[in-house]
């Protein structure tokens, strides 16, 4: 992953459910959707841009819904990913990462956004995923 890369995914704001968190930092506001949903943890996911490649909208939009059909064991909230004039779909997904992380590997995505209760939000690579936390 190029420096310039690792700063968008670090830069980028995740929303969803009207909450917002950024990589690194805490959020009371999706502490509040956390706490709301009853949950401890979610996750935003996407099959937008494989691999960090730019697609055409039309492919985005079949793989998204895609990735949404496999996510029918969960609660889900659609979402967004926002940095400068960028933005993609996203879905939160109220699980733990393991499970996530397989489906985001199956769309060959480079990284999850892991959000729990009380603690800053965790970008995970795919080359160092840690999901043991």
């Amino acid at each position: 992953m190029t420096p310039a890369l690792w700063r968008a995914y670090r830069r980028t704001c995740y929303q969803a459910g009207g909450a917002s968190v950024f990589a690194g930092r805490r959020s009371p506001s999706m502490d509040a959707l956390l706490t709301a949903a009853r949950a401890r943890q979610a996750v935003f996911v996407t099959a937008f841009n494989p691999m960090s490649r730019k697609m055409p909208p039309g492919w985005n939009a079949r793989m998204q819904r895609a990735l949404a059909r496999s996510l029918w064991r969960w609660a889900v909230l659609p979402g967004t990913g926002q940095w400068r004039q960028w933005s993609e779909g996203h879905i939160l997904v109220f699980a733990g990462p393991r499970p996530v992380w397989r489906l985001a590997r199956r769309f060959r995505q480079n990284a999850i956004v892991v959000v729990c209760r009380g603690r800053p939000a965790r970008l995970k690579l795919r080359e160092n995923l840690d999901v043991r936390r």
